[in-house]
């Protein structure tokens, strides 16, 4: 088994490594962007927010601010969308985007939106993978047991079904999104549509860059461990 400075691991990455640098630079400039075009509707993130749970029947979740920048979620147990400060507070296209998108969490929640609920499913196995997997893997490697890497490499793969399962929660949520924005006349313009749809798209490309990135890993570790080298054995 080996450890130490692999080439092959960073041969295997750099496809997930340069897409999800590429995401997290598009997703921070686009906001940006967009963020200093004022919506023709003249409203906030949060009244953006507030207005479309309204119209969804979602009057009992509370809309409140979040301190740091892109912090905005969905929180289910607490039935809060929370929204970063600027988010909440700024009058922007971009404002528009992500307090729609957040919305849209809670409107699959809502619906009982099968991938959204077999992710929060997951969170306690991934929350463990992720925190684990890397050390009993290491300490697998380094003392040439095998088995040990086997569990450690159990524990990640609960991290990349995560994050696979993540993928059609966060496109669904952005999908809402615009659903909502366009039928509720909060989105108007051709040049708004537009700038929805950039600044979500390339949220979505941060997600589907770390989805990518752990299945490569994973890939890397079954490499490691000789699982194709023995198929093309038993052939």
């Amino acid at each position: 088994m080996f450890i130490g400075f692999d080439p092959l691991y960073f041969l295997l990455l750099a496809p997930a490594m340069l897409l999800s640098a590429w995401a997290a630079w598009a997703t921070r400039s686009r906001f940006a962007k967009w963020s200093g075009v004022a919506n023709t509707r003249g409203i906030s993130g949060a009244q953006a927010a507030r207005y479309i749970l309204d119209r969804s029947g979602l009057e009992s979740v509370r809309v409140v601010p979040s301190r740091g920048v892109l912090s905005d979620h969905y929180d289910p147990r607490a039935r809060e969308v929370r929204l970063s400060e600027p988010v909440y507070y700024d009058q922007s296209v971009s404002s528009l985007a992500v307090a729609a998108h957040e919305v849209g969490h809670a409107i699959q929640h809502r619906d009982r939106y099968t991938p959204l609920v077999l992710r929060n499913l997951a969170v306690p196995l991934a929350s463990l993978g992720s925190n684990l997997s890397f050390l009993v893997i290491f300490v697998g490697f380094l003392l040439s047991m095998t088995q040990l890497v086997w569990a450690g490499v159990i524990l990640f793969s609960a991290v990349v079904a995560f994050q696979i399962i993540t993928l059609p929660v966060e496109l669904d949520a952005s999908r809402r999104a615009k659903i909502a924005l366009s039928e509720l006349g909060l989105v108007t313009s051709p040049s708004e549509r537009e700038g929805v749809s950039k600044v979500l798209g390339a949220a979505a490309m941060t997600y589907v860059g770390a989805a990518l990135s752990s299945a490569l890993t994973l890939l890397y570790y079954l490499i490691r461990l000789g699982v194709f080298s023995d198929a093309r054995d038993r052939r």
